[in-house]
């Protein structure tokens, strides 16, 4: 099994907000299972979560939102098969992943969409209005 990161801070940061404490590795060796790359990132405006899953189509993908997490899942299936005059070769190979990230309270969850291109599935999660960064302003003294 591959370790496990664990992060120490004194101060909780978004990335701790989406993966808890821990942060996995690429693959468990136990089960053979993996996880495909994940980006978060924090704009003025919104998250975004970008996958890192070439090979896949938009149709491979599942998205679900319930209670306040965000769940992303694939399966693929692929069969490959050769004949010849003596034998007959048989290839199967199936993957599936699945990510969880728990969105944070700022997050307008009615609002999310997702696209896929390039091997990249990206995933806009925008601010509630109250959460966004307003713009500098000077008060007057009376």
């Amino acid at each position: 099994m591959l370790p496990v990161i664990r992060r120490n801070s004194l101060f909780p940061s978004i990335v701790d907000e989406f993966f808890g404490k821990d942060i996995p590795g690429w693959m468990d060796l136990e089960t053979g299972i993996s996880s495909p790359s994940v980006n978060i990132i924090e704009g003025k405006e919104d998250f975004r979560i970008e996958v890192a899953a070439p090979g896949l189509e938009k149709e491979d993908f599942r998205i679900n939102l319930q209670n306040n997490v965000l769940t992303i899942s694939s399966e693929k299936e692929n069969a490959k098969e050769e004949k010849d005059e003596k034998f007959m070769r048989r290839e199967f190979s199936y993957m599936q992943f699945s990510r969880a990230f728990s969105l944070p309270s700022s997050a307008d969850s009615e609002h999310v969409n997702a696209t896929y291109k390039n091997g990249v599935l990206s995933i806009a999660v925008p601010k509630r209005e109250e959460a966004k960064e307003k713009p500098r302003r000077e008060i007057a003294i009376a």
